[in-house]
């Protein structure tokens, strides 16, 4: 399920809106795509799993994004988001280590096919122990629940009298986070540092979804590369957790020896390619790139 993320610019254009008119669209897209998640009977666990905590990842980088008309609600709304993340996350680790599985399989696993499919299965039968644990009726009853807040506080929002450098202002801020977490040993950084360099980026491509029609064509490629960028970060993270799971009196023990060059191997291909493509993202200073979106507001009509 592909998120609906409304775009501002057009519904800002529709009868003379307001840009916070179009913010205030985004946000309810937002809020029905966790909606859809957590109702839609076609959804696997793990497909609502992973669909929820995107909804959520949205929500927070437009929480991000508006924290100073927001002020303490913005914070406290984000933190409540993290949470609810954090409380399914042990569903979504065992997925991403099946997910690392399927990337070091295009790599040419040197396992026999039933090594392979043990793996497999020891990895499918943790996901959905966890999911059952995490992802309960209580856990779904939760999310609704912070669904329906949001949608109220949405409706308390001064968003019709939301300037556009106070966006500007959010998305400068994400943009320095993201570039000051960039490391300067690509090779040598920690999965953490890493991890945390991804939910900046995640933020970032959010972020600019919101305005990518100032200028579509370059819009459509900058959020291209950005997802490439969480895509391969998102890689490296799965390793990282797969990993884990190779670690003493866990399921994948019996294979450390074998998967860690392999992980290690597969990880550095991950880590050249996101080196390129955050240079390529975040070569401009934080000022530059305010300046550059600041002109391309103004040059909208």
């Amino acid at each position: 399920m592909k998120p609906r993320q409304k775009n501002v610019m057009k519904a800002t254009k529709r009868g003379g809106s307001s840009f916070g008119d179009g913010l205030a669209a985004a946000a309810r897209s937002i809020i029905a795509d966790g909606r859809r998640a957590l109702t839609d009977p076609e959804l696997s666990g793990p497909e609502a799993v992973h669909e929820v905590r995107k909804a959520l990842k949205r929500w927070r980088a437009l929480l991000r994004l508006l924290g100073k008309p927001l002020g303490e609600q913005a914070d406290q709304m984000r933190s409540e988001a993290r949470e609810l993340m954090r409380g399914i996350a042990g569903a979504r680790d065992a997925q991403s280590a099946l997910d690392a599985l399927s990337d070091l399989r295009k790599a040419e696993l040197p396992f026999s096919t039933t090594s392979v499919e043990t793996i497999r299965a020891r990895l499918t039968e943790r996901r959905n122990a966890a999911e059952a644990k995490a992802f309960t009726k209580t856990m779904r009853n939760r999310l609704s629940r912070y669904f329906d807040y949001a949608t109220l506080s949405l409706e308390r929002w001064p968003l019709k009298a939301i300037d556009f450098d106070i966006v500007t202002d959010g998305l400068t801020s994400t943009y320095r986070r993201a570039q000051q977490l960039l490391p300067d040993a690509w090779p040598d950084a920690e999965a953490e540092h890493l991890h945390d360099l991804r939910r900046r980026v995640v933020e970032h491509r959010h972020q600019m979804d919101l305005v990518e029609p100032l200028w579509p064509r370059l819009g459509r490629v900058w959020a291209e590369e950005a997802q490439r960028l969480r895509n391969r970060l998102g890689s490296c993270q799965d390793l990282a957790v797969l990993t884990e799971f190779t670690t003493p009196h866990q399921p994948l023990a019996p294979w450390r020896s074998r998967l860690a060059p392999l992980i290690a191997a597969r990880r550095g291909v991950h880590l050249k390619t996101a080196q390129r493509l955050a240079g390529r993202l975040f070569a401009e200073k934080p000022k530059a790139f305010r300046q550059r979106i600041s002109a391309l507001w103004s040059a909208r009509q």
